[in-house]
């Protein structure tokens, strides 16, 4: 992960996120804006776990706001052993220049049976399109 790493640790697993504008699949004249984002879903338990689920709330500059729920994540419901990683990319397209992602995994503890919900950390979807205001 090179750029801008956003990182959450929920109840001894931690989600980094990278995201990055893909310029060569947007069309700002078309008001077509993509990112893609990297995920790395680290287990630091003493036992393994199970990404179950997602849950997605995208918002664009724009005030437009959409949520997105869905089984495990890639097609994959991964089985993470204690101190190992799953990663993952995925992308999301937005109407507007710039817009905001965060959200959650349900979780399996495989010994214990507990679910947990796992946050995953607001991040930024920032293109060279966006505006830039003065703070």
């Amino acid at each position: 992960m090179d750029g801008d790493v956003f990182q959450q640790e929920t109840l001894g697993v931690l989600v980094r996120v990278e995201p990055a504008f893909l310029e060569f699949e947007s069309d700002p004249a078309q008001g077509r804006y993509v990112w893609s984002y990297a995920i790395d879903v680290e287990n630091r338990l003493q036992e393994p776990v199970q990404l179950l689920s997602r849950y997605w709330r995208i918002t664009d500059a724009l005030g437009i706001t959409q949520e997105v729920r869905g089984q495990g994540v890639v097609g994959q419901q991964p089985v993470i052993a204690p101190g190992a990683s799953f990663s993952y990319s995925s992308a999301a397209p937005l109407h507007a220049s710039s817009g905001l992602m965060h959200g959650h995994y349900e979780m399996a503890r495989l010994h214990s049976g507990d679910t947990i919900t796992v946050a995953v950390p607001a991040f930024a979807l920032d293109s060279p399109h966006a505006q830039r205001l003065a703070n």
